[in-house]
């Protein structure tokens, strides 16, 4: 169906991947944007130099931490990508996470945030914002707007959302905390690093959405790099200045890295989708299993809210063995597997595997999830390999829990 402004079909995922970033970007006949380091910028006249100093929150040639070519390149891509008008690129996915909450907050401040959080963010709440003045209260994940309404205060100016959990998977009902959010004047930010495009916040009420671009952006497990996308103009001024009081600075190398991994997501995604999917069916049919915590799995917990808001999803997932299984066992499992590796992160090529720890953190529940649990991510492995890799490793689990 033709858009109705332009009279042309909508383009596909893929097809936006593959030419997003290179029009009018000084690409000499080039395929690809050109890799641009710098520190230093040299101006015609002090004017010049002024006037550039004043538009500094924009993509300009100010000073290397403000920016080159190759970074406004991928902050276009990334903003395309999410739905949103404006994109902060820093260093890390923690940085990720650390600078707008240090944009919104401030002395005297509280902050909310879901008890299922990724576990560095939890360490910041309870690290820097608290030795800053700053109070964070971590609610059930799952919890009810009504009962959210009694843990906000007259000081509380932000609203953290993180839909699945990234170790236990819980889905938040997005637009709905958003609005309850709004109402009461709260900041909503959300890490995206799951939802990626599968996700697109702003639809759905947030203000400011963060991604680690380690994960899938990148996709090859080889450099570091995060993202911050906003919506609204108000909100960006606000995240751009701190990333630039902070000193907050991406290496222009990695970036062309994540712009190259761009070119390649939409085919990365839809494979690992699929096996991903291959293999947790797989392992859900398993006796050895309690159940497991994919929210594209119709009989996983969130699987409407999923259903509703998704429109895809990537291979990282959770499983809960039966409670006759020790930690020690999932241990030896992990340990016997070939074929996945043993480390942090995802959204790279290869295929991994961790205890899960996420449910041991809490403070607002103590949420019994019926048995251990590890979490995978499947990489671009042939399905078929991986899961005879997991059934080998199934067999250690069953002979180490006598």
């Amino acid at each position: 169906m033709p858009d109705d402004t332009t009279g042309r079909r909508p383009q596909g995922f893929s097809t936006r991947l593959s030419h997003a970033g290179r029009a009018g970007r000084g690409t000499h006949g080039f395929v690809n944007p050109p890799l641009v380091r710098g520190s230093t910028v040299l101006y015609p006249t002090c004017a010049d130099r002024i006037a550039l100093g004043k538009r500094r929150l924009d993509q300009v040639l100010v000073y290397g931490t403000h920016g080159t070519p190759t970074h406004f390149v991928l902050e276009d891509m990334i903003a395309e990508i999410e739905g949103g008008t404006r994109c902060q690129i820093v260093s890390t996915g923690l940085a990720a996470i650390t600078t707008p909450l240090l944009a919104f907050l401030g002395a005297g401040d509280h902050c909310l945030m879901p008890d299922s959080v990724y576990g560095p963010a939890r360490n910041f709440a309870g690290g820097v914002l608290q030795r800053l003045g700053v109070e964070t209260t971590f609610y059930p994940p799952t919890v009810a707007v009504a009962a959210l309404d009694g843990l906000v205060r007259p000081n509380t100016r932000v609203l953290y959302l993180e839909s699945p959990g990234s170790h236990t998977f819980e889905m938040q009902d997005v637009p709905a905390l958003s609005a309850f959010a709004h109402a009461r004047g709260l900041k909503v930010l959300m890490d995206n690093t799951w939802g990626l495009h599968f996700f697109q916040p702003f639809r759905f009420g947030v203000d400011v959405s963060i991604q680690a671009l380690t994960k899938y952006a990148l996709g090859h497990s080889d450099a570091l790099l995060g993202s911050i996308t906003t919506a609204g103009e108000a909100d960006w001024e606000r995240v751009r200045t701190t990333t630039l009081q902070l000193g907050q600075y991406a290496s222009p190398d990695d970036c062309w890295l994540a712009i190259r991994g761009l070119r390649t997501l939409g085919v990365r995604l839809d494979r690992q989708m699929q096996s991903g999917l291959a293999v947790a069916r797989w392992l859900a049919a398993r006796p050895e299993v309690h159940c497991v915590l994919h929210p594209a799995l119709p009989e996983a917990p969130g699987h409407g809210l999923w259903k509703r808001d998704f429109s895809g999803a990537p291979s990282l997932f959770g499983v809960v063995f039966q409670p006759r299984f020790s930690p020690d066992a999932t241990r030896a499992m992990i340990d016997s597997l070939d074929l996945f590796g043993i480390g942090a992160s995802w959204g790279g090529y290869e295929s991994l595997a961790l205890p899960t720890t996420g449910f041991v953190t809490r403070t607002a529940e103590q949420k019994d999830f019926g048995g251990p649990m590890i979490r995978l991510h499947i990489g671009l492995e042939d399905p078929a390999d991986l899961i005879a890799d997991l059934e080998r490793g199934l067999a250690v689990l069953a002979a180490h829990a006598g």
